[in-house]
């Protein structure tokens, strides 16, 4: 019980630390370490002074309430460390930030923990005299823990994190007073002074280090794991709770079978098994990947289940060897005095979790950075062979380092993301990867050339095909538009810089971007310059945090776009809370506009809902746009512009200047897609310290489909009729029909996506037809009634029509319709009209620079 309750405050404290770093390795890597150096040095100090206590039990009771009140006070304590840690380096770099937080926490967490560590002598000492061996306590502690790392995964949905941190800390309560009663009817031990002959004998100190270097690898692997694993497998709010599991299942059943087992001959074969079953692993990366990408769930609980179960599968032998080191040795370094046995356990075990802290920290910091999570991984193989070989007498054992070598050297780099996605991704090859602390990052290509942006590998954030390049610009394209005058745009978020881009034709705009990931913006200077107009030469680029950054900063903007995020990915949810809003609100210049993005397919009505009405209550007069499967919120911090504005900054503007900074569009069509306003009303909102999101979200992957097409018939049920919307968007009588034509064009376009969504494929062609008459100018609805003309282009051919006049059809809706270009050049070609082909080509090249195959 000891155990279950340690082990979610680790992983509740490290889930708190996630959000609060903003990256979730960070969280991990801090807690972690604090966790294992304060156990390791509780443990080894307990070893010393645990003979002179008549009563251990009584006070570790009292150190479990201290710890347990500890933990009901953290959601205080923590938000107070944040505030002052924000104020402190305000004017600090991202590294000093990281630095001041990471020191600070490391601190306050080791205090519980060193109080949980001085518990493991404690039991031993109490356990002298009976028949419990050492392996069966570790054991039980150990699986304890493991369930303690999954209780969090059934709190935090239900309950959000204070409660739930003050749910086990008054289990944590529950199991002091279990102690206490205990205590009371145990006998007294006889205690011994440090000045006689019978103190604490400690073993030689090259066997406390090799074994701290093995607790060191094992947190390396842990680590490493845990970074490699989830970016194929789980998502990342349950990585660290599931690996941790996993990790300790393992150690505690390689802990109970060791019991009756002989020590010499299996210290000899446990080097060998960890490091090879450890190079093992990354052998079975490959294939673990394509099992995930062919697998088919029921639910987010199957998901968990059966991929804990293929990943238990894949690291058990590792585990069980991590699990039998401890017991064998303490029984292979036991002496004939009772007491100098019973601190053997502790001072072992002390030395591996000191070992472990430095571990943790150095692979979060160093290791993944230096030389990524495969390279890490090996490096922990090799650690556990040469540290282990400090009990082996055996020198012949030394050649089973050539075979890990010789195993390592094929698997030294992670696998091409065509080899990890073999069905998704088959059809391209690895450009960049950069990995950090903060993620991986790859830049791959298609065969036809267009290049993809992968954070993590499964989640896309950005593509230059044609189509999403024009959406990633309308990102800037609207916020910019509502803004009378736009001076200057600040961008949470870069990405590949596309986004940005769309902000280019705007003469005199001092452009400023903040990006987290080193590998985004060294991707979107050298690799996607082609279709970000070299953007990232033209604008200010910040690596910080974002909440740190709107933190620190003390400039002031004009505009400031949200980018798109993942908001069922620990962290990233917190920049769409009511603290982020209101630090945006607050860098917002006089008549400024702050404006989210987010994206329709990663939520359902309900965190929507939890979203707008967040953002409406620091931005009352919030309104909603519709962009596609987009949705922008637009926060003005003063009054709402509406068309007036958009006509004055259109009037400051040359006519080329107009058509580009539109699109082509024009503005009426962009205020077509107003939406009116967020009037949620009362409920829930997403806070930093009771965020929502990414409890509910990850379930929504592993939903039956219905949740879009749900969400879809919301928002049209809140649409306001035309005249409301004239009224709010300040539109004159006399622009009726220009304003009436782009607004009921969009309307009839969402209904057609619902319709194509429930399977009505006549129905959403006749609305997406209706649509385009109304604006023929709206690009979305070009773009999808160009797509089912060209779906049904063979049969078209198939029945005797002109090949050409259906193509002109195609793009007469289309002019720039990628698939219907490309069959025009190629039937110019056939027919030997080389100039037409050429200009053709020419425009093909134009809307797709990085297409290879013209």
């Amino acid at each position: 019980m000891s155990g279950l309750a340690a082990l979610s405050y680790e992983v509740l404290w490290a889930r708190m630390l996630s959000l609060q770093f903003g990256v979730s390795i960070f969280g991990i890597v801090v807690t972690v370490s604090a966790f294992m150096a304060g156990l390791g040095g509780g443990s080894l100090l307990g070893a010393r002074f645990v003979q002179t206590l008549r009563n251990p039990l009584l006070i570790l009771a009292l150190l479990e309430v201290a710890v347990a009140l500890f933990a009901w006070f953290t959601p205080q304590l923590f938000q107070s460390i944040d505030l002052w840690i924000g104020e402190s380096t305000e004017g600090s770099g991202l590294l000093q930030w990281y630095g001041l937080q990471g020191v600070v926490v490391f601190l306050v967490l080791f205090i519980p923990a060193f109080a949980l560590g001085l518990g493991f002598p404690m039991v031993l000492a109490m356990l002298a005299d009976s028949d419990v061996s050492l392996s069966k306590v570790y054991a039980l502690n150990t699986l304890g823990g493991a369930l303690g790392a999954l209780l969090p995964l059934g709190l935090l949905p239900l309950f959000g994190w204070t409660v739930s941190i003050r749910l086990v800390a008054i289990l944590g309560l529950a199991v002091a007073l279990m102690m206490f009663l205990l205590s009371r009817g145990s006998k007294a031990m006889p205690t011994v002074g440090d000045d006689q002959h019978t103190s604490t004998q400690w073993l030689a100190s090259r066997y406390l280090l090799a074994y701290a270097g093995i607790g060191a690898a094992a947190l390396i692997l842990q680590v490493a794991w845990t970074r490699l694993f989830g970016m194929i497998l789980l998502r990342t709010e349950y990585v660290l709770a599931v690996m941790l599991a996993i990790f300790l299942v393992g150690i505690a059943l390689g802990s109970a079978l060791v019991r009756r087992r002989s020590s010499p001959r299996w210290l000899s074969l446990l080097p060998v098994i960890a490091a090879i079953f450890t190079v093992l692993t990354l052998w079975g990366l490959p294939y673990l990947a394509e099992w995930a990408e062919d697998a088919h769930y029921q639910s987010l609980f199957d998901a968990l289940w059966r991929q804990s179960l293929m990943l238990a599968l894949l690291t058990l032998p590792v585990t069980l060897a991590l699990g039998a080191w401890l017991p064998l040795l303490a029984a292979h370094h036991q002496s004939g005095e009772q007491s100098q046995n019973r601190s053997i356990g502790a001072q072992l075990y002390g030395a591996n979790s000191v070992g472990a802290a430095l571990g943790a920290i150095v692979t979060g910091f160093v290791l993944l950075p230096l030389i990524g999570a495969p390279g890490s991984i090996l490096l922990a193989a090799v650690m556990f062979f040469v540290c282990g070989m400090a009990w082996v007498e055996s020198s012949r054992i030394w050649l089973a380092g050539l075979l890990v070598i010789v195993m390592a050297i094929p698997v030294l780099h992670l696998p091409a993301v065509n080899v990890l996605l073999p069905h998704s991704q088959a059809d391209t090859e690895d450009l960049y990867r950069h990995e950090d602390a903060v993620s991986i990052t790859h830049v791959i290509e298609r065969k036809d050339g267009q290049r993809l942006l992968l954070g993590d590998l499964q989640r896309m954030d950005a593509s230059s095909d044609p189509a999403a390049v024009v959406a990633q610009m309308n990102q800037a394209r609207l916020p910019l538009l509502l803004h009378p005058a736009p001076q200057s745009v600040l961008f949470l978020g870069v990405g590949t810089g596309i986004s940005a881009a769309g902000s280019l034709s705007y003469p005199g705009l001092a452009r400023t971007g903040v990006e987290l990931s080193q590998g985004a913006i060294d991707a979107a200077s050298e690799l996607f310059g082609a279709v970000n107009g070299e953007v990232m030469q033209q604008m200010t680029i910040v690596r910080d945090d974002a909440r740190r950054f709107l933190r620190a900063d003390d400039s002031h903007y004009d505009v400031i776009i949200g980018d798109l995020f993942h908001p069922d990915l620990v962290g990233r949810s917190a920049l769409l809370s009511v603290q982020q809003f209101e630090r945006a609100r607050e860098r917002l210049s006089s008549g400024g506009l702050f404006v989210q993005w987010l994206a329709l397919n990663q939520f359902d009505a309900r965190s929507l809902s939890i979203v707008l009405r967040s953002f409406e209550q620091v931005f009352p007069q919030a309104m909603l746009f519709v962009d596609g499967f987009r949705v922008g919120l637009v926060g003005p911090k003063d009054e709402f512009g509406g068309a007036p504005a958009v006509l004055a900054n259109l009037k400051r503007l040359s006519v080329e200047q107009q058509t580009a900074v539109t699109g082509g569009e024009g503005g009426w069509t962009w205020l077509g897609r107003f939406w009116g306003t967020i009037n949620e009303g009362q409920g829930v909102v997403q806070d930093e310290w009771a965020p929502q999101l990414e409890y509910a979200l990850p379930r929504l992957r592993f939903s039956d489909g219905g949740a879009l097409p749900q969400l879809l018939a919301s928002l049209l049920n809140k649409r306001p009729r035309e005249d409301e919307a004239m009224a709010l968007l300040q539109v004159a009588d006399d622009q009726r029909e220009q304003f009436e034509r782009s607004y009921v064009a969009t309307g009839l376009a969402l209904q057609g996506w619902l319709a194509s969504l429930q399977g009505d494929a006549d129905e959403a062609l006749r609305l997406m037809r209706f649509a385009y008459e109304a604006n023929p100018q709206d690009h979305w609805i070009g773009f999808d009634l160009a797509d089912a003309m060209w779906l049904t282009f063979s049969e078209m051919m198939a029945q005797g029509r002109d090949e050409r006049q259906s193509l002109r059809a195609i793009l007469q809706v289309r002019p720039d319709h990628e698939m219907a270009l490309k069959a025009m050049w190629q039937l110019e070609l056939r027919e030997g009209n080389l100039s037409q082909a050429e200009e053709y080509r020419r425009k093909i090249k134009m809307i797709s620079p990085l297409g290879r195959d013209i």
